[in-house]
């Protein structure tokens, strides 16, 4: 009998298969990789050997003011290790610099005094000056240009009036960017909804370069560079995490040049072959990015990756946040099936682009081929009917659906975390 362990929630769900029905373990190798330092010392080589650029240190000579960009409540960012590093070399180098945290919700909601804290620890939260992004905010957006999308690029003024714009982030796969990290702090990071939207377009989301670990090519990625080189992001801390949320590599430097060099790195960990099979099982890679079933769509595009035509997908995820949002959850819901809402998706224009569309088009283009049954027991079973899913409270539950629909002998291939690879074809 073939055992898994799947991140669900702040916790695990274990699930025993025969071992003559598993097709497959996709596995990303980052969870077997030790660089032989700490946490804390991974940090500060990336930070001591910046690629592409000249030291944190060097750039903040002559300047008064430095925004700091950093992630959400939705991304893993051991934030809580690598600020304080980052304020301490900082403040090390210049002592009367005025520092801003800006911290980049994109089109998420805002957060919490309490996910700030858990974030960034009490310390940072009490002592530091914290700003949270509102993309909805027009007082608090610039113009800058225009995207290659044709969108026009709006950005928060913290991260354009500043004498130097830094970020921190991480980097994993991205289910339709390619990666995450780097430009992204920017756009969608710190960006104006109407620039997150034209980014996000349908034509953007439809085209086939816009998939997991793709960056040449890729539409999506190409905007958020040129949002990037025109607000001048000029140095970034991107980190790799394993499923500990540890972290295992840094890079640090030019924006391009570093985050280039991080994928790399990670794609050599994170590339796996396909294992068909009738019904895979895939997560979200447990909290905090199982937040929502908004989030959990990017754990289902890996299975997307390799189920067999008209298989099952069983997707682990806690959702305890609900549908993650209003316009995600009504367009699936108001529509009678999930063709609909993919054929209404690709007839909006790119200017045209209306909130949450990239992810309800990317839902509704795996539900339009492949039964979803979603575990949980944290989410209202009615929510998840009425987005065209099935629901199951436990693994064991979804396995006997799946085998019900797909058969007793049908192959099954576990994709324990379905955030941290990228499946080949």
């Amino acid at each position: 009998m073939a055992v898994f362990n799947l991140p669900y929630h702040k916790s695990h769900i274990r699930v025993e298969i025969p071992d003559d029905r598993v097709a497959g373990s996709l596995e990303s190798r980052v969870n077997t990789f030790n660089s032989g330092l700490s946490q804390a010392e991974i940090v500060h080589r990336a930070l001591d050997h910046p690629i592409g650029s000249v030291s944190l240190e060097s750039l903040l000579t002559n300047k008064k003011r430095i925004t700091l960009i950093t992630s959400d409540h939705t991304r893993p960012v051991p934030s809580w290790l690598t600020l304080p590093i980052l304020l301490e070399r900082i403040r090390e180098s210049a002592p009367d610099i005025e520092i801003t945290i800006l911290v980049a919700t994109g089109y998420h909601r805002s957060t919490t005094p309490e996910e700030m804290t858990a974030l960034f620890g009490e310390k940072i939260v009490a002592e530091e000056r914290i700003v949270i992004h509102d993309s909805r905010n027009d007082d608090s957006l610039v113009y800058v240009g225009t995207l290659p999308s044709g969108g026009e690029l709006w950005i928060n003024k913290l991260a354009v009036k500043t004498d130097l714009l830094i970020a921190e982030g991480f980097i994993e796969p991205h289910f339709f960017a390619g990666y995450s990290g780097g430009r992204k702090s920017v756009l969608p990071g710190v960006a104006g909804y109407k620039t997150v939207l034209a980014n996000h377009c349908s034509e953007f989301i439809a085209c086939e370069k816009s998939r997991t670990g793709i960056l040449e090519g890729n539409p999506i990625h190409r905007d958020m560079m040129v949002a990037a080189r025109q607000v001048n992001l000029k140095f970034i801390l991107n980190v790799i995490l394993n499923h500990r949320k540890e972290i295992i590599h840094a890079v640090a430097g030019d924006m391009e040049k570093a985050h280039h060099e991080g994928c790399t790195f990670l794609s050599r960990l994170c590339q796996v072959d396909r294992a068909p099979a009738d019904i895979v099982i895939t997560t979200n890679g447990g909290y905090p990015l199982d937040q929502n079933i908004y989030q959990s769509v990017k754990g289902m595009t890996a299975a997307e990756a390799t189920v067999s035509e008209d298989g099952v997908i069983v997707m682990a995820a806690a959702c305890s946040d609900g549908h993650g949002g209003e316009s995600f959850f009504q367009n699936m819901a108001s529509a009678k099936n999930p063709k609909e809402v993919l054929e209404k998706a690709l007839q909006i224009p790119r200017d045209e682009t209306v909130p949450d569309q990239w992810e309800y088009q990317i839902l509704a283009r795996i539900l339009d081929r492949f039964k979803v049954i979603l575990v949980t027991d944290r989410c209202d079973p009615k929510m998840i009917k009425a987005m065209h899913m099935d629901h199951a409270p436990t693994i064991e539950d979804a396995l006997n659906l799946a085998r019900r629909i797909k058969g007793e002998r049908a192959k099954i291939t576990v994709i324990p975390d379905g955030v941290s690879v990228i499946v080949q074809s």
